[in-house]
């Protein structure tokens, strides 16, 4: 078989489904979910290894932060930037879209689309218009906006159509040994993962706005044999919201890190003593050095 390697960034506005199509692709989750918007704030890389048209395939694909538009910190202007620093450093570009809608904020994305690049359109959450034959008129109107390689519908909850995405995008990924172990699904570190999957607690249990203010540092990192012994701090920007995070006697947080262990352990495929605690660095959202600690780059 012919061995192909490509990285594939997975680009959309946000909450358009982007790192649920990544977790199903890769078949683990490698990238945190939640309802609200904006729930990505990294780059994540997950790895699929397995033969698609008769070649043996490595897909990297690139998980991107939702290009904001409208918030300006230095959060999302380093947000912002890793989604075009993405668009500049792949094989394929796969542009994600929720069928049935098309405005300004695609629009916007889709100027940043490389010329040089293929672009992969996929339409995700087919399974949910209530029309199914808006779909073609649909497809058509967008294939009409840009040069598209493909143009892919799916639903990445559900996982029908995936396959035929797969199917779709290797044949444009370069003829080169892979880069990763057949056994990869990520190239982040546990640490890193470990932050993730608390973050992920946070934004689905706390209120709208809440979760924006909120970031997660682990600061120690330990393992000894099976077990991981793990100590994060969760970093708030006002005083006030620190009690809102803790909740009455603490339950509040310790559910959320109940839940966040119990996603590590199986992540990791091992035991996970978690620590976690409250800390307060107002105006942590545009202080570049505290968000270099924090690990955006």
């Amino acid at each position: 078989m012919t061995a192909r390697t490509g990285t594939l960034a997975v680009v959309g506005r946000p909450n358009v489904g982007k790192s649920t199509l990544t977790n199903r692709l890769v078949g683990a989750k490698v990238s945190i979910t939640s309802r609200k918007a904006q729930t990505t704030r990294h780059q994540v890389r997950g790895i699929l290894t397995t033969e698609v048209n008769g070649d043996d395939c490595q897909f990297v694909f690139v998980d991107t932060p939702g290009f904001q538009t409208q918030h300006k910190n230095a959060l999302n202007r380093l947000m912002n930037r890793s989604v075009t620093q993405a668009l500049a450093d792949v094989d394929v570009v796969l542009f994600l879209v929720e069928a049935g809608r098309w405005g300004g904020g695609e629009r916007d994305i889709a100027r940043l689309l490389p010329k040089d690049h293929p672009v992969v359109l996929v339409i995700n959450k087919v399974d949910k218009l209530a029309d199914k034959s808006s779909l073609l008129p649909f497809i058509e109107k967008v294939a009409a906006e840009h040069p598209f390689a493909e143009i892919v519908p799916l639903s990445a909850e559900k996982g029908h159509g995936v396959d035929e995405l797969l199917k779709a995008t290797a044949r444009y990924l370069p003829e080169q040994p892979h880069i990763f172990d057949a056994d990869d699904i990520t190239d982040r570190p546990e640490r890193f993962l470990a932050a993730e999957l608390l973050r992920e607690k946070l934004f689905r249990n706390l209120g709208e706005e809440l979760p924006y203010g909120i970031a997660v540092e682990i600061e120690k990192f330990e393992q000894e044999g099976e077990l991981r012994r793990i100590h994060a701090a969760v970093i708030v920007d006002k005083a006030a919201h620190k009690a809102i995070v803790i909740g009455k006697g603490g339950e509040r947080l310790k559910r959320m890190s109940a839940d966040a262990r119990k996603d590590m352990e199986k992540l990791f495929g091992g035991k996970v003593w978690l620590e976690t605690w409250v800390k307060v660095k107002s105006g942590w959202a545009d202080d570049e050095r505290a968000l270099k600690t924090l690990g955006y780059e």
